[in-house]
């Protein structure tokens, strides 16, 4: 540990081109990927906009459960059928996996596919269950 103080005390200007650069690189990934919503604001844009939510897990993890309405297209699948999704450019898309983790990448495929209203479910499925909030089984 005192190596790394003593790495930051002699090198102050590589230290804050370093840390600049990271915000820098955390501020883009954010704006790329499309907003975060809360499991409230989910629910909120299904029932008063149409919103489509996407399901980006495997078919064996939504069969154990979804958001109601869901599409089940996997993250790894994603880039393959978007001509399925063409009919909601100009809906909000909501997107959803089991952690959050695939979702920002999910987001940025979109988006460059020229979705305009892209954001991802906060927290995933894991966020919906720990809030108690209803799934479909199919």
């Amino acid at each position: 540990m005192d190596t790394l103080f003593q790495f930051v005390f002699n090198h102050p200007i590589l230290v804050g081109v370093f840390l600049t650069l990271l915000v820098l690189f955390i501020i883009n990934e954010v704006k790329r990927s499309g907003k975060s919503v809360s499991t409230q604001q989910l629910v909120g844009l299904v029932n008063n906009q149409g919103a489509v939510v996407i399901d980006l897990r495997d078919p064996a993890e939504y069969a154990t459960g979804h958001i109601v309405d869901a599409l089940n297209i996997p993250y790894t699948a994603l880039q393959g059928r978007l001509n399925e999704l063409q009919k909601y450019k100009e809906k909000p898309v909501l997107l959803a996996c089991k952690m959050g983790q695939h979702s920002g990448m999910a987001g940025t495929i979109l988006k460059k596919a020229g979705f305009l209203n892209v954001s991802k479910l906060k927290g995933g499925y894991a966020e919906w269950q720990r809030e108690n909030l209803p799934l479909v089984k199919k």
